[in-house]
This record gives C-alpha cells, sequence and structure tokens, in this order.
C-alpha cells in the first residue's frame, strides 16, 4: 500500500527511464488504483504489470474486491496470490487460495504464487513441511500443463523484517527442495521449466549473489522497487 497516483506517475517515469541491460523478465505490481495508468504507461516498454491480489469469484456481491475480469478489462494479465501479508493480515488459507488460483487461470491470468514459512517453522526445523504443505494444498490438484502459468515466489517470511537474515546458501537449498518437489509430483520437465522466484528482502547490495544459485530464478521485491534506481540495479544483476 504505496504510491498514490501521482507518485506512481512519477516512479513509472523513472522506472521508464532505466535501461534493462540483460534479457530479465520485468514485471510490476501497483495498488488496484494505479494498474490502469501503470498499463498504459508501460504498454510499449516490455515491463509487464500484475495486480497484487483478486478475488475468487467472477462477480457478485462482494463489496471492495476486483475480478480477475475487471483486471484484464484494464489490460493487466499477471496476478500475485498468497502473499505473506495477505496470509498474515486477511487470514488467506492455502483452501482459500487453491481457489483464487483457478479462477486465476480460468480467466487467462498468469499467476505468481506465494508461499514461505515463518520463523518458529524455521527454528523447529519444519521449514520444508511447510513450504510443501502450502504447494501441496494449493497447487497440486493443478496439471502441469497448468504450471506453465504459474511463477512460484518463495518468501521466507521469518526473514523480512525481523532482524534474521537468509544466506544465498538457504535460498538455494530451499528453492533446490520445491523443485524436486515439483519434479516428484508432475515431472522434471515441469520442474526445470519452472521460475521460482527468492522474496527474502533482495536488495541491489545482494541480489547478485543471490541470483548466482541455480535455482534461483529472479526475485520477488518489496521495498527496494519503490526506488527505479535500486529497482533496475536489481534487474541488472540478474
Amino acid at each position: 500500500m504505496n504510491k498514490d497516483l501521482q507518485e506512481t506517475d512519477t516512479l513509472i517515469t523513472a522506472l521508464l527511464s532505466q535501461k534493462n541491460t540483460g534479457d530479465a523478465h520485468v514485471i510490476v505490481a501497483p495498488t488496484f488504483t494505479n494498474l490502469s495508468l501503470a498499463s498504459t504507461r508501460f504498454r510499449e516498454s516490455g515491463i509487464k504489470v500484475a495486480a497484487q491480489n483478486m478475488h475468487q469469484a467472477t462477480n457478485g456481491a462482494y463489496t471492495g474486491e476486483i475480478s480477475a475480469a475487471m483486471l484484464k478489462s484494464v489490460n493487466v494479465h499477471h496476478v500475485i496470490l498468497g502473499h505473506s501479508e495477505r496470509r498474515a493480515y486477511f487470514h488467506e488459507t492455502d483452501a482459500l487460495l487453491a481457489e483464487k488460483v483457478d479462477a486465476a487461470l480460468a480467466a487467462g491470468l498468469e499467476v505468481i504464487f506465494c508461499f514461505g514459512e515463518e520463523l518458529e517453522d524455521r527454528k523447529s526445523d519444519k521449514h520444508f513441511d511447510v513450504v510443501e504443505s502450502q504447494l501441496k494444498n494449493a497447487l497440486y490438484h493443478l496439471t502441469a500443463a497448468n504450471f506453465k502459468h504459474i511463477v512460484l515466489a518463495y518468501e521466507p517470511v521469518w526473514a523480512i523484517g525481523t532482524g534474521e537474515t537468509a544466506s544465498p546458501e538457504q535460498a538455494q537449498e530451499m528453492h533446490a527442495f520445491i523443485r524436486k518437489i515439483i519434479a516428484a509430483q508432475y515431472d522434471a520437465t515441469t520442474a526445470d521449466d519452472l521460475s521460482i522466484l527468492y522474496g527474502g528482502s533482495v536488495k541491489p547490495a545482494n541480489a547478485k549473489e543471490i541470483f548466482a544459485n541455480p535455482d534461483v530464478d529472479g526475485g520477488l521485491i518489496g521495498g527496494a522497487a519503490l526506488n527505479a534506481e535500486d529497482f533496475f540495479a536489481i534487474v541488472n544483476a540478474f
């Protein structure tokens, strides 16, 4: 919940002035009120636009909610689902997220699906179990073909704003585990083709080291994305 319309317009101008020196795919996710502006201004840039959330129903009496069709009507074709803040503050469950994923895919949206363990899970050595459970409950009903339209985003919640730090080695360990269990559930091709983003406080100073890991395919960027130069320093680190 950052940046009003004018602030978003200014940030978009700054982002459009930056150069993507590699072949990284760049997606930005402004708040709902700024999606139409962003999709219009980024249309010719190669930068895609995502919503931060959506409702699972196609329409109806769900005051304050946004449907997949509403997103598509403003040329938004990506949506973030299951972000750690949605899970924590709005009590989104794996069962609800399974419904949201189904609705997004049925509408032709690309899904960035977030998941990850809390500090107590990590300290009690349950982090692998928690991550596997979240993926199983929300995604394992899907077909392998569905995964062509899904990007996974691992969020080590314990390393975001807690004073704890996740190392690049810990990121690689979890990403390799995720790829392994997807291969076991589906097949090696599905697992290999899947993009797995890391969402643990990536910054310009640590991006290159994190992205050097073979199973880290990109980043889910929070605060650093509010500054155009910092954001593109991360993009170009990849």
